[in-house]
């Protein structure tokens, strides 16, 4: 312990030899507050987001790949995690194209598309992804089950200190923060697809998150060029505690016959102004997403009115998930954006 103290300035060490063991207390002390930190928080104890520089995403699927993009677009380094070395390869395909799109457009350079890409480093292994980690997003398949493995395994290897957000768009952060030790430090930070494209990001606070890891990741939000809006922890948060409902019953509508899957989507297109009708915006989410986010609220609330409606429950069941599988309300043909009507819902 004294060995410690005494190699921490050559000046106090003259001190530390002269003075005597009453007044050589309050230097010891001092020498501690002065040891540098790594973590996250700034000098009055307050998570900074100057400090975070090293971003570890989980998974490489469309919403993975899609938050490693903004973030190494951004300036940060991103390590990319997924056991799956073809989905990693796979991810820096669709992000090398979609910075291509970018460049296209005008709103990047080609030096910045290079810089990009060299911010992102992937990693098979997560205990070695996240060894250098100063916030984790993880972005895996919507399940309980696997999301609770994933953070109690990040809670063992990431560094003390280090902040852990979750992508999830219905599961309670508060019962996944329960899987680590470090509750306060848990948080959700739900983007919305396509990540490079769309502003919001829906931040959820669990039962035990700190006000200090809220800020700083509304503050982080902001440096993506995104929209923070923070939440509370219920079934489905604010995002999809009214969109599912919405979807739901359109479907409800198509499966008691009050109209067809053009004529739904079109009253709601043109009706309401939404940019796509509710069936088209189900098949781009993937039908057995919306199905998984219907039973969490159905469960989280007892409510039967979050209920799947039967023919969801069926379609995905029969494989029938949307833009992912080919099919769903509609077909959908790789590098066509015609909206044809699948042949089960021809009237």
């Amino acid at each position: 312990m004294w060995r410690f103290f005494f190699t921490a300035e050559k000046r106090e060490s003259r001190v530390f030899a002269e003075v005597s063991p009453r007044k050589l207390w309050p230097l010891l002390f001092s020498a501690v507050k002065k040891r540098p930190t790594l973590s996250p928080f700034n000098k009055h104890n307050n998570f900074s987001t100057m400090a975070i520089k090293n971003v570890s995403v989980i998974g490489a699927g469309t919403m993975g790949n899609g938050i490693a993009h903004v973030f190494a677009q951004s300036g940060f380094s991103v390590t990319l995690i997924d056991l799956n070395a073809d989905q990693l390869q796979k991810a820096l395909t669709t992000i090398g194209k979609n910075l291509d799109r970018q460049v296209a457009k005008g709103s990047l350079t080609e030096d910045q598309k290079t810089s990009t890409l060299s911010n992102i480093t992937n990693s098979s292994d997560i205990a070695e992804g996240v060894k250098n980690a100063q916030l984790v997003v993880e972005a895996a398949t919507e399940n309980t089950d696997l999301k609770l493995k994933i953070f109690k395994q990040l809670d063992e290897v990431a560094p003390e200190g280090c902040i852990l957000a979750t992508n999830t768009s219905s599961i309670s952060i508060t019962k996944i923060a329960a899987a680590t030790k470090r509750p306060e430090l848990v948080i959700g930070m739900h983007f919305m697809n396509p990540v490079p494209v769309m502003k919001l990001v829906e931040i959820i606070n669990g039962y035990a998150t700190k006000k200090e890891v809220t800020d700083t990741i509304v503050e982080l939000s902001k440096q993506l060029g995104k929209v923070p809006c923070a939440v509370n922890d219920y079934p489905g948060f604010i995002a999809n505690r009214i969109l599912m409902p919405m979807i739901n019953e359109a479907i409800y509508s198509l499966y008691e016959g009050v109209a067809g899957v053009e004529e739904i989507d079109t009253v709601m297109k043109l009706g309401m102004a939404h940019p796509m009708g509710p069936l088209q915006l189900a098949d781009f989410i993937g039908l057995d997403v919306c199905h998984s986010i219907l039973k969490v609220l159905h469960d989280g609330f007892g409510n039967p009115k979050y209920a799947p409606c039967p023919l969801l429950v069926n379609m995905v069941m029969a494989g029938k998930l949307g833009v992912k599988s080919g099919e769903g309300f509609y077909k959908h043909t790789a590098g066509s954006k015609d909206l044809v009507v699948s042949d089960s819902f021809l009237r």
